[in-house]
């Protein structure tokens, strides 16, 4: 029933300055935040007898309050409208769910300095370069400083318990100064060298290195002189890949695309005069919102984002414009202290860069269809299939995983109409019952997930569960006695593995009368349903090697009074595993950071007892 609100009575009231407003519903929930330069007038569009935009015509009709907030421009209610919809994440609302940090290369400050991922605050000392726009691109960018700079990038427990060269310095990536293969001067001069490369001073460097190599080869040391030469080499080779031809400085470029409902900001991040990496941004977008609320909702909510690490560039190039753009930049400058200029309108290399990012989003946008398409036509044939008259909006899948019995694990996996809905998706330890009993490991997990369900729960239309009669008579039981007090229960579906366990050959059971039933090895139907059981598989098989590498490692020692976490991972990482600390003598122990020689002593008797 649609909510009768007072409109006219509370228009009367309303001032005509700039402000935010957030409209609730009849539950007291925030549907809504915007803002206005003049608050009675775009209030009063809301309520027009002719309102042309279904969109606003849903909206309008579950108002049942609004409040106002005056302010004193329009730049501070943009800034407090970001704050309020981070706040209330309403659903009419374009929403950009964004990281909260981004990742470094930090360059420590140690007498040999390392090179490391960083996320979080920057806590440790040394310099930071970033941000990445990923955690791959980090990775991928430590990998390739490897292959110029022969500098650590071990932890430094692992760095002051070295002996001899690890492999490392074997294939020719760490100069190995742990064990004194090179000199402090020379490490210093690399480490120099990579600071100069992560600062994008590429050209510097690459003339320090011909000197460097120049020099050995005058004063006959070619050894040396080679491996100037294969680092020069290295690095064009490197160079080439990220440099962006004329072009410095630091710029956000931003291709945007928005078609059937799909948005898609595509970023390059360019710091220093060099692509740090890109990345695509899919926001949440209500349905029929138009492309310039789209583009202001994740321009405002992107570069307004405080909690967010994410250092600012002086350019961004848009792939096109929109209303609150001079309110944005006014914003960002006065919520920030920084000036930052946003540009639509480019030429040359410039405008090459947003076609790129153009066209990456475009492709971005194209592919999600399309595979939304396709799911969606699964989803169809599975209902056909199993000849249900109720369209199918939630499905679950259970998995039992576990090695012999040890360290179990159950996972539940869910699928929406658009796939894989990874925000719903658990993982239950399974403890109390005899080892290798899938039965009870099946029945508790259930249980477990059902214990608390009412009407208004997240029921799957399907419950799948991954395994012959025996679990799935249990999992039936277990719902039956869950469900008997509520209408709408999932139908539950057993899947048996086929001879050889090959994929077309799977044998389905209904929960409710346990008829058997196969759906053709090429249908669409049955390839959602090996989807959805190969990801509870793969997500359930993932947590039991996790629980079981995490109790194979600290087991033994947890249950050594005095050895609590902080000794523990100071053995595992001094040491090198479980199976080094069982071989330590008392006296390796001992040299271990925060271990003497009573606590070595203790440790040695208890694990060899």
């Amino acid at each position: 029933m649609p909510v009768q609100f007072d409109s006219v009575l509370f228009l009367k009231s309303v001032s005509s300055s700039p402000g935010v407003y957030r409209m609730y519903d009849a539950e007291d929930a925030v549907i809504y935040v915007g803002k206005a330069k003049d608050l009675k007038k775009r209030l009063s569009s809301y309520f027009r007898k002719n309102l042309d935009h279904v969109k606003t015509q849903a909206l309008v009709s579950h108002i049942a309050n609004i409040d106002v907030t005056v302010t004193h421009s329009e730049t501070d209610a943009l800034i407090l409208e970001n704050d309020y919809i981070k706040q209330y994440m309403p659903r009419y609302n374009v929403l950009l769910r964004d990281d909260k940090s981004y990742p470094y290369i930090l360059l420590s400050h140690h007498k040999h300095p390392r090179l490391a991922y960083h996320r979080g605050p920057k806590r440790d000392k040394g310099a930071y370069f970033g941000p990445y726009p990923n955690g791959g691109a980090v990775r991928e960018s430590l990998h390739l400083m490897q292959k110029i700079f022969p500098i650590r990038q071990c932890d430094d427990l692992y760095y002051k318990s070295r002996s001899r060269p690890c492999l490392q310095y074997q294939i020719g990536r760490c100069s190995a100064p742990c064990v004194d293969k090179i000199s402090s001067e020379e490490y210093e001069a690399q480490v120099k060298l990579a600071s100069l490369f992560l600062k994008g001073k590429n050209q510097q460097v690459m003339v320090e290195l011909v000197s460097k190599m120049e020099a050995c080869a005058q004063s006959l040391e070619y050894e040396k002189a080679a491996s100037y030469r294969d680092q020069i080499s290295a690095l064009r080779r490197v160079a080439e890949q990220q440099e962006v031809s004329g072009t410095s400085g630091d710029m956000d470029v931003i291709g945007a695309y928005y078609a059937s409902g799909v948005a898609c900001f595509h970023l390059l991040f360019i710091r220093n005069g060099k692509i740090f990496g890109s990345r695509s941004y899919y926001p949440s977008v209500p349905a029929q919102t138009d492309m310039d609320e789209v583009l202001s909702a994740f321009m405002i909510q992107f570069y307004l984002n405080g909690d967010s690490q994410r250092t600012l560039p002086k350019e961004i190039l848009l792939s096109q414009s929109f209303d609150d753009l001079p309110q944005l930049e006014k914003a960002i400058q006065t919520a920030l202290d920084k000036k930052v200029e946003i540009k639509t309108n480019v030429r040359s290399e410039r405008a090459n860069f947003l076609r790129l990012a153009v066209t990456n989003a475009t492709n971005a946008v194209n592919t999600r269809l399309s595979h939304k398409n396709t799911v969606e036509q699964r989803f169809l044939l599975l209902e056909e299939a199993l000849e249900m008259t109720t369209r199918v909006q939630r499905m679950e899948c259970f998995d039992i995983s576990h090695t012999m019995g040890e360290s179990t694990v159950a996972s539940c996996v869910v699928f929406n109409r658009e796939g894989p809905n990874k925000a719903d998706y658990r993982r239950y330890n399974i403890n109390g019952i005899t080892p290798g009993d899938d039965y009870a490991a099946m029945k508790q997990a259930i249980t477990r997930r059902f214990d608390k369900i009412d009407k208004t729960g997240k029921i799957p239309d399907i419950l799948f569960i991954d395994g012959g009669l025996g679990q799935l008579r249990i999992a039936q039981k277990i719902v039956d006695e869950k469900f008997a007090d509520i209408d709408t229960a999932p139908m539950l579906i057993g899947i048996a593995k086929g001879e050889g366990r090959k994929p077309g050959l799977e044998t389905l059971i209904y929960g409710e009368n346990e008829l058997s039933f196969s759906i053709a090895a090429d249908s669409g139907a049955l390839h959602l349903i090996q989807h959805i059981r190969d990801e509870s598989h793969r997500f359930a098989i993932t947590g039991h090697r996790n629980k079981r590498q995490k109790t194979r490692n600290t087991s033994t020692l947890e249950s050594i009074a005095g050895v609590g976490p902080k000794r523990r991972k100071a053995l595992l990482q001094f040491l090198g595993g479980i199976q080094e600390v069982k071989s330590a003598s008392v006296a390796e122990m001992a040299k271990v950071p925060g271990i003497s020689v009573d606590m070595a002593q203790k440790i040695h008797d208890l694990l060899r007892g």
